[in-house]
């Protein structure tokens, strides 16, 4: 049995209501005719169908929604009371969100003030997203998934939820997460597992796949990952949505839960470019408690949404690195037309062999998380001050509460003693700087605009699979600290669990503060292939239009 305990904000009374949902894992990982029913039969509990035909934010952009809002088509209490409902109906299926915030409807009355006096907050006024809970928050607790920290209540909000919460965005949740960010199934002791809402026989990708399976179900219309091997892009692919991990020391790591400081980035994961975009360029920004944005001290970043032109592939050149392209037809097939359709774009597409990207290469001899996860959660705990229940990685792992997935792995880390003075990990930081300077000067020797390969080899894991996710691509862009931005390529063939397909995304890597280019010839490309498809599990709760279980 799945099911956690939310507390929900009944609109305009308060946080005085609360909502279990638990569902045997068969009925939760059942064909989808059953699923549909079971759907529409908690809509017909939950929503007031006399409402039907009522304003929905079903799909919508950012920039729809923020004109809807402008012209009084919509208010801010509408958007969050429409998500919430969505909330209450689905997320018992999918299991994506551990907080629910209960205050979101207080904030909405006050944003819906500001609006009726002529003021804004800023870009995202009224928006409602959803944190991976990694991210501290000041008035949710920040679980990072774990049992041992369900109470862990943060003073302060990480640098990032500030920048979000200054530009007028609303947090509908906390979600979850694979505990502690370990791997890329979703599951967490707190959490249970999450579910794939394309296929729930399947993971939504991860670590942050609960942020992925919440945007991709229209819990919130945007979401925050991190990524230290392919945490935002992998919900990304796995939930036909777009994932950015930006370049190393773009955007702040203060007060997220750590798992490798050297390879963690964070991120926006958003239904179009255009949305991901506008969350990097308001989560984008120097911070003096985080070393690694020294390098844009003085420097403002760009606004990335003025990269939202149609012709981003004309005359670039992009390698389909052949090296990580993997041998599961379904998946080749979608990036070799990605390929071609970006040649018709406008793109020379030449194709390319770089042994030294190959995927299970830099997993055995780049990555650097067995010897940085331990010192970095010392610190975080150490930060947190009385809030943290444990003090050390060490006595986390001692209390016997992690997830069983994690459990192992994590010893393992909390065993290491003194790793900065570790001569592997000290041999592994010098070869990844080498390395990221050998993939920039071959990309500027050839005049390559970027990498085109598949974020995931294979499709999505099923949640029963003992192996975890394999076929993952996203470490060359995480121990070079390049950006990268995953994008919707597609969907394998229809099954009876998954209708639709398994999406399958498509990255491509860029050079250092090259987001503005991977934003442009995401956005063409997105334009032109339109790959996006809602989940039809979770349909909108309008049934007017998407009509009965079993209805198309």
């Amino acid at each position: 049995m799945y099911g956690v305990n939310k507390k929900f904000a009944r609109p305009g009374r308060g946080p005085d209501r609360s909502l279990t949902l638990k569902i045997p894992n068969r009925a939760v990982t059942g064909n989808l005719a059953a699923r549909r029913a079971i759907c529409y039969f908690l809509s017909m509990l939950k929503t007031d169908r006399a409402g039907a035909g009522r304003y929905s934010a079903y799909e919508k952009t950012i920039s729809a929604l923020a004109a809807d809002l402008k012209s009084g088509r919509a208010t801010v209490a509408g958007l969050v009371r429409w998500h919430l409902e969505r909330i209450r109906v689905y997320d018992g299926l999918l299991n994506a969100l551990i907080t629910v915030n209960p205050d979101a409807m207080r904030e909405a009355q006050r944003l819906d003030a500001m609006l009726a006096a002529g003021r804004i907050a800023g870009p995202l006024h009224g928006i409602p997203i959803v944190l991976k809970d990694n991210f501290n928050t000041r008035d949710m607790p920040t679980t990072s998934g774990a049992r041992v920290f369900a109470g862990l209540q943060p003073k302060t909000d990480a640098f990032t939820v500030s920048r979000l919460r200054a530009a007028g965005a609303i947090f509908i949740a906390k979600a979850n997460l694979t505990e502690l960010a370990a791997h890329g199934m979703s599951v967490s002791s707190l959490g249970g597992q999450t579910l794939n809402p394309y296929d729930p026989t399947r993971t939504p990708g991860g670590s942050s796949g609960g942020t992925g399976a919440a945007v991709a179900a229209n819990f919130a219309v945007a979401g925050t990952g991190s990524d230290t091997v392919n945490s935002i892009r992998s919900p990304a692919s796995a939930n036909s949505l777009v994932g950015l991990r930006p370049t190393r020391g773009l955007v702040s790591r203060t007060g997220i839960a750590p798992s490798a400081s050297f390879q963690d980035q964070a991120g926006p994961i958003a239904r179009t470019v255009a949305d991901a975009a506008l969350l990097l360029k308001v989560m984008a920004g120097y911070d003096p408690a985080d070393a690694a944005t020294a390098v844009i001290m003085n420097r403002e970043p760009p606004d990335y949404t003025l990269s939202l032109r149609g012709d981003g592939l004309r005359g670039k050149k992009v390698a389909l690195l052949t090296t990580n392209l993997g041998d599961e037809p379904e998946v080749t097939a979608v990036v070799r037309r990605a390929a071609e359709d970006m040649g018709k774009l406008g793109a020379e597409i030449v194709e390319m062999d770089v042994p030294e990207l190959h995927t299970p290469l830099l997993m055995r001899e780049n990555d650097v998380r067995r010897w940085e996860q331990k010192p970095d959660l010392d610190k975080y705990l150490a930060d947190l001050g009385d809030a943290a229940p444990v003090k050390s990685m060490e006595a986390y792992v001692a209390t016997g509460l992690l997830t069983p997935s994690i459990a192992r792995d994590m010893a393992e880390k909390a065993a290491e003693q003194n790793p900065e003075k570790n001569p592997e990990y000290l041999a592994r930081l010098k070869k990844n700087a080498a390395l990221r300077d050998f993939v920039e000067d071959m990309m500027r020797g050839k005049g390559l605009d970027a990498f085109l390969y598949p974020h995931q080899t294979i499709l999505a894991a099923r949640v029963d699979d003992p192996r975890g996710q394999a076929g993952r691509n996203g470490l060359a862009a995480s121990v070079t600290g390049l950006p990268a931005i995953t994008l919707p390529g597609g969907f394998s063939s229809p099954t009876d669990s998954a209708p639709l397909g398994v999406p399958v995304g498509i990255e491509l890597m860029g050079l250092s503060f090259g987001e503005e280019s991977l934003i442009h010839m995401g956005h063409t490309y997105e334009l032109a292939a339109r790959h996006r498809r809602a989940p039809l599990s979770v349909p909108d709760l309008d049934f007017s239009s998407v009509g009965p279980p079993g209805g198309p």
